[in-house]
Order: C-alpha cells, then sequence, then structure tokens
C-alpha cells in the first residue's frame, strides 16, 4: 500500500551481419578503473585450462571465468526510484544510484472527466526521451490520485472514461516500448492500486474491463502486473507453465506487483481473497510459479520485524522470484537490511545475476568450418530474464567482426546452473587471423540495439568490454581454408 513518498524519492538522488573494419580490436577493461588492456582478452584474465590442440578442430581448449561480486546494474531488473512527470533531466539518476530501473508514475489527475489532450502525450513523449538519454528502463502505473484521501475513495474517472484514456496511450506506448520494462495495470482506485475506487472501478466486471483494454492497447510484448492475487487467481485458475510462457496470451503477460511485502503476515491484505478466507500459503505457491516467467515487484510498506528482517526477506523474494523492488520505501525497511547485512545481497540478486564458469571451443578453426560452443553459466539471481533477447556470438579482430545469432533463448535461464551447447558456421569470407569471441545480449529495440548500456553485463572480474556491451570469452586462430 503506497504512501505519499514521490517527494522523498527524488531527493535520493540482427540477423548475422558484418561491421564496417575496426581500427583496433576492442579492449578489455581492466580491473580498479585502470586504463584497458590494448588486446582484445588478456590470457592472464582468462585462463585455458587444457593444452591448445595442435591442428584445428581436434580438441577444445576450456576456459574458466572468474565471478566477480561487484554491483551490476543491468537492464529490468533491480532497486527503482520513483518520478513523476516534470523532470528535464534523468541522467543524474543511474549516477546518483546506481539504479537503472525507474518506477513512472503517470498521474492523470486533471483528466478524470475528459481526454487527454495532445500537450499531455507530449510530455509523455518527452519523459521517454529523458529516459531514454539516462540510459534506464521505466515501470509505468497510470493513477488518477495519490490516495490522499485513503481509507476513503479519493476522486478516480469513470468506467468509460478509463476506457478512452487507454486507448489515446496507446500509440504513444508502443512508440516508446523500448525503455518500458513492464506496466503496472494502474488506473484503479487510491494509487492505481486496484482497490477504493469513488467510481466503483474495483468491481469484479469493471476489473476484467480494464484488464481487457490493458491487453488490447498496450504493448503486446510487455508484461502487465496486477496487484491482488485474488484477481488473476480467478482469471486463470492454473499458473503459467513452461509452456504457456512467453507466448504473449493474457495469462502470459500477467505479472504481479506486491506493494505491502512484508508488511504483516498477509501483507496487508495482499492474500486475503474476495470471500474472506486467508490464502497465503496457496497463493505463494502460485505465483512462485508464475514468477519463474512473469515480472515480480513492489514495495514495502512498514516494518514488522521478524517478517520484514532478512531471514524472511531473502527467502521469500527468492521463493517469488523477485525482479524488481522500491528502494526508497519503506526507508525503515530498507534501513534495517543494510543494519542486518543483507542488503547488498538483496542487490545483488534481484531479477537475474549471470556469470560464466566455462567455455569451450578450439584453439584453431579453418574459414567457413563449424565452430562447436560449449557454455556452462549460472544464474544467481532471484528470477530470470524476462524479455527476449538474442544471444550472439561475436568474432572480431582488430580490422573484422562479425555477429553470429545463437538459436538460445536466455529468458529460459532459470536460477541455477546450465550448460549451452551451440554450432556456429563461421562465414567463408571471414580474413584468416586472430580472433577474439565474445557474448553479446543487447537490446533487441532498434533505438537501443548498439548501446552497450542497454546490453547484459555478466558477473565475472575482467571480461567486460563497456564500450561494446560485449562479454570476452577467449581467442581463436582462423586459418585459410585448404
Amino acid at each position: 500500500m503506497r504512501r505519499n513518498f514521490f517527494t522523498l524519492l527524488l531527493i535520493s538522488l540482427l540477423a548475422a551481419s558484418c561491421l564496417p573494419p575496426q581500427t583496433e580490436t576492442p579492449p578489455i577493461p581492466s580491473p580498479q578503473g585502470t586504463p584497458p588492456a590494448p588486446a582484445a582478452v588478456s590470457p592472464s584474465l582468462i585462463t585455458p585450462t587444457t593444452t591448445p590442440p595442435p591442428a584445428p578442430g581436434v580438441t577444445p581448449v576450456t576456459f574458466t571465468y572468474a565471478p566477480s561480486f561487484a554491483d551490476i546494474p543491468n537492464p529490468e531488473r533491480g532497486f527503482y526510484e520513483g518520478v513523476e512527470l516534470g523532470e528535464t533531466d534523468l541522467t543524474w539518476y543511474p549516477a546518483e544510484t546506481g539504479n537503472h530501473l525507474l518506477h513512472f508514475y503517470a498521474r492523470l489527475d486533471d483528466f478524470r472527466s475528459r481526454d487527454l489532450p495532445p500537450e499531455y502525450l507530449a510530455a509523455l513523449e518527452e519523459f521517454f526521451s529523458l529516459a531514454r538519454q539516462a540510459g534506464v528502463k521505466v515501470i509505468v502505473r497510470f493513477s488518477y490520485n495519490d490516495g490522499e484521501t485513503y481509507p476513503d475513495p479519493a476522486p478516480d474517472a469513470s468506467l468509460e472514461q478509463s476506457l478512452r484514456h487507454i486507448e489515446q496511450l496507446a500509440p504513444v506506448l508502443e512508440a516508446n516500448k523500448d525503455v518500458t520494462a513492464w506496466f503496472e495495470a494502474g488506473f484503479i482506485g487510491a494509487w492505481g492500486e486496484w482497490h477504493t475506487s469513488a467510481s466503483r472501478l474495483d468491481t469484479p466486471e469493471n476489473k476484467a474491463a480494464i484488464r481487457d483494454a490493458l491487453l488490447q492497447h498496450f504493448p503486446s510484448d510487455r508484461f502487465i502486473l496486477f496487484r491482488y492475487p485474488g484477481d488473476f487467481t480467478r482469471w486463470y485458475p492454473q499458473p503459467l507453465t513452461e509452456a504457456q510462457a512467453f507466448s504473449q496470451t493474457a495469462q502470459a503477460r500477467t505479472g504481479h506487483h506486491n506493494d505491502c511485502f512484508l508488511a504483516s503476515d498477509d501483507d496487508w491484505g495482499t492474500y486475503y481473497d474476495y470471500d474472506g478466507s486467508l490464502k497465503i500459503e496457496e497463493w505463494k505457491t502460485y505465483i512462485s510459479q508464475m514468477t519463474r516467467f512473469t515480472p515480480m515487484s513492489g514495495e514495502t510498506c512498514n516494518p514488522n520485524p521478524l517478517r520484514s528482517d532478512c531471514p524472511t526477506a531473502l527467502a521469500e523474494m527468492e521463493r517469488l522470484h523477485w525482479t524488481a523492488l522500491n528502494e526508497a520505501y519503506h526507508p525503515d525497511v530498507i534501513q534495517s537490511w543494510k543494519d542486518q547485512g543483507c542488503y547488498t545481497e538483496i542487490r545483488r540478486r534481484l531479477g537475474y545475476r549471470l556469470s560464466l564458469l566455462e567455455a569451450s571451443f578450439p584453439a584453431m578453426i579453418r574459414t567457413g568450418e563449424t565452430l562447436l560452443l560449449h557454455i556452462r553459466l549460472q544464474n544467481t539471481g532471484f528470477a530470470s530474464l524476462l524479455l527476449p533477447r538474442t544471444l550472439y556470438l561475436i568474432v572480431t579482430s582488430p580490422d573484422y567482426t562479425v555477429r553470429l545469432p545463437l538459436e538460445i533463448d536466455p529468458r529460459r535461464w532459470q536460477p541455477g546452473e546450465h550448460d549451452l551447447t551451440a554450432s556456429v558456421s563461421l562465414p567463408a569470407d571471414l580474413p584468416p587471423g586472430e580472433y577474439a569471441l565474445a557474448l553479446w545480449l543487447p537490446d533487441p529495440s532498434v533505438a537501443l540495439h548498439e548501446d552497450p548500456r542497454y546490453a547484459i553485463q555478466f558477473a565475472n572480474e575482467n571480461i567486460w568490454d563497456a564500450e561494446h556491451g560485449w562479454n570476452m570469452l577467449g581467442k581463436v586462430q582462423v586459418l585459410a581454408d585448404e
């Protein structure tokens, strides 16, 4: 349950393709911020565990990688804080907070009884442009009030006006989905949290109408998170399965945000059904399954020892696959995690956290041959990647770079270890020479594809090429075809 905290928040401040020839080999950043090494891969950082083979394609060389325990603010995960319209610059946000996820609380108070004017839609466009410039992604929620009179209802819009607003917003949201992590359902009642509606938007029938409009008009490849399990467990009695995941059906797009996480035994009504029954364990089991494939986010709303203390917080975040959490509310809960020593672990593990363990591939191979690549990695986060991304193998030298897409879906990398194998055909016109190999997980959108701030960094020491957004693997010698 949200309190009026946004003032506090603001204070705490393509397919396979060849690139043109490069003037130098992409460097691997050196540790402790020292100048980067001139070579793409430093042999002292990535050590082969077997002797290089005497002939191409005979025996693979295995490289091992040291894990990193650094704070890595990868896209679409982690702690966030919140803003409303009116910002003129957001570049301060990642620099001051270390977060790359932002909550956008888009207020519609002035339009409860009329359509959105062009000026408001233009202001939304400008906000998303600021987010793009800052290198962040945004969780979006629309609301007609800030719960000013709670527990009495504050004014919100009629059903007809709400549906009209959703339709009006669709083009702007579609055009800016590249910097949208996901949506919270919003629109209904206090804080847009789907309760306490003066216009009776919180009846089952009106909730269903709002849900259907959101699914119809908001970008079909983005999730919509709903506040109460009592709603989505009725809509979908069986939790989302692995086979159904990422299919863009209504259920596959449905996530959960809990805005009173750990605040009481039932998280202040989160686990109460509409018939008055309490379904804590039943619904946590359901949510634990669905959030393997959909986002789980929200905030705490008051301290509640022992439940809000580190042991329970860590256990529930792991069980329910928490992707993101408001760092600014409740401040006493966040501070308690710092005092008790689990804040750093929570910060590292929210969402996904990928690290390479080993990579095996031939030390030598001929132009046009197939390179067999074996990767062993682990995800030590609470959750997995949720938005689609293509995994590329980068083959690069000072004069030539090729990007080779792999038939691997990173969204399937659940917490735990994963063994991946790919057979990659090297281009027949690849010039002989020494090449560095790298893994690249760029943003799929055209606008952000080449922006390394939106590429995914593995949690390993000294393999990140920040200039390109690549995770360096090792070197291979390409020989001329006989």
